[in-house]
């Protein structure tokens, strides 16, 4: 039986509630407590009723394991949920946003108990969120003076510059350029040059309100840490369920036509060996940018014209490279033709050359595509390579996951069902092959419609 006693205020009388429950260890009685005030003005006859019904759902809980009077706090539970899920093997990018999204969070109900969090709490943070000039926080710098001649009148190269910043090369290209870049990387760059940050750059705060996949992001963040709550009996129900989330913007995947595609290969031809087979790797697999530039020759199989995909390399501000596993954490074989086999070995063995001739400052990671020095591609790298090369050839804007698109693209279109389409992008299931590429498989069952009336109706006419 709960005990009920009353608390007299400034503000107005309210009631403590203890539930006696057990013994621990030590032959000490378990307690729980729970302070109630009436949030609106009752007769003595209304709170007393209000009060006793307070104890008794209060008990009920107590009895059927919830632990609702747990006192932590959104921002303690959330960085608990996070170890929770790096112990359990979570995948890099998923922990990243991870963190991401919580540092976002908790200056908004990070003070929050978690038992205390309600759905129109969380239905008023997405109208916060969704105002605009809500982002406060600068993330970005553009360089508002020539970088390249302080670099070269204190470095040697742009490469000894990177090293001593602590950034990669290509970074540090793009940076002279005077593009974008992050205000994390501007910093690095103005204090290997011993300025000032706001000296060299022009701090940027985006004004335009979150998009609606940020913000769906962040809700989906909270839902999965009350769910861990709700699974742990610290809240009777995770309220994060019970509020419609932001709408997702859902885009068309951006892809290449067959014709676009010949004079992507053709360009190819005069292109560096090492570009070439990338680029051939990317169009004819549809793997992810990471699963490419994370594949080794150890998971290439030349007689079986087969490659193994197994890992990804993801690249994070502040820590680098990181080596993992597939964005699903699922492995798959995908196949490969006579002309991508012979386009590695040719590479294979241009690579080695370049090995022998690095000695011992080669990083031997195995990886089928490196830098000179034997460290996998930058990612940045790779996008630099690709802007400079579409505009070399007047082709349209290209980035990597463009060509898994296309790859999707293609094989729907020429009746490749859609299990074996979903398994060699490595998709989770085939849900999400049908949404992404909803208008390929719209024009594969227009065209079946045809190829139906054809066969059973219009051969009469003929």
């Amino acid at each position: 039986m709960a005990s009920i006693k009353k608390i007299e205020g400034k503000t107005g009388p309210s009631y403590k509630i203890t539930v006696t429950c057990g013994r621990d260890s030590k032959g000490k009685q378990i307690r729980h407590y729970k302070t109630w005030t009436p949030d609106h003005p009752m007769t003595a006859r209304q709170m007393d009723k209000a009060v006793q019904k307070v104890a008794f759902e209060f008990e009920q809980q107590i009895e059927q394991g919830f632990l609702t009077d747990n006192r932590q706090t959104f921002e303690q539970y959330a960085k608990y949920f996070i170890d929770l899920q790096t112990q359990a093997g979570c995948a890099e990018n998923t922990l990243e946003m991870y963190r991401y999204s919580m540092n976002r969070l908790v200056p908004l109900i990070g003070h929050m108990k978690i038992r205390d969090i309600r759905p129109q709490h969380l239905n008023e943070l997405n109208k916060e969120l969704a105002k605009e000039g809500v982002r406060k926080k600068p993330r970005s710098a553009q360089a508002k003076v020539d970088l390249r001649p302080l670099v070269y009148r204190k470095f040697s190269s742009q490469r000894a510059f990177a090293d001593a910043a602590g950034l990669n090369k290509s970074v540090v290209c793009v940076c002279c350029q005077g593009k974008r870049v992050y205000l994390e990387t501007a910093k690095k760059v103005a204090a290997a040059l011993d300025a000032d940050v706001q000296q060299l750059f022009k701090i940027i705060t985006p004004d335009a309100p979150l998009s609606g996949n940020t913000l769906s992001r962040y809700h989906s963040f909270i839902t999965s840490v009350l769910r861990q709550a709700e699974r742990e009996m610290l809240i009777p129900y995770n309220p994060g369920l019970k509020v419609a989330p932001p709408k997702i913007e859902k885009k068309e995947p951006n892809y290449f036509q067959p014709e676009t595609v010949a004079r992507i290969m053709e360009a190819l031809e005069d292109e560096p060996l090492r570009w070439k087979t990338m680029i051939h790797l990317f169009i004819v697999t549809g793997c992810r940018r990471g699963e490419i530039l994370g594949l080794k020759w150890s998971k290439v199989n030349f007689e079986q014209k087969r490659i193994l995909i197994d890992t990804s390399i993801s690249f994070f501000s502040g820590r680098g490279m990181i080596e993992g596993g597939t964005k699903t954490r699922r492995t798959r074989y995908v196949t490969i033709p006579d002309e991508t086999v012979a386009l590695l070995r040719k590479h294979r063995s241009a690579q080695t050359e370049v090995r022998l001739q690095a000695g011992g400052q080669w990083y031997d990671g195995d990886f089928v595509f490196t830098a000179p020095n034997g460290q996998p591609v930058f990612p940045t790298s790779l996008s630099g390579w690709l802007n400079s090369f579409s505009k070399r050839h007047g082709l349209p804007h290209i980035n990597p996951h463009s060509f898994r698109h296309t790859a999707a693209s293609i094989m729907i279109s020429e009746g490749i069902d859609v299990v074996t389409v979903s398994k060699m992008l490595g998709h989770a299931n085939t849900s999400i092959t049908m949404d992404v590429y909803s208008h390929a498989i719209e024009e594969a069952e227009r065209r079946a419609s045809e190829c139906i009336a054809d066969v059973m109706l219009r051969r009469k006419k003929a």
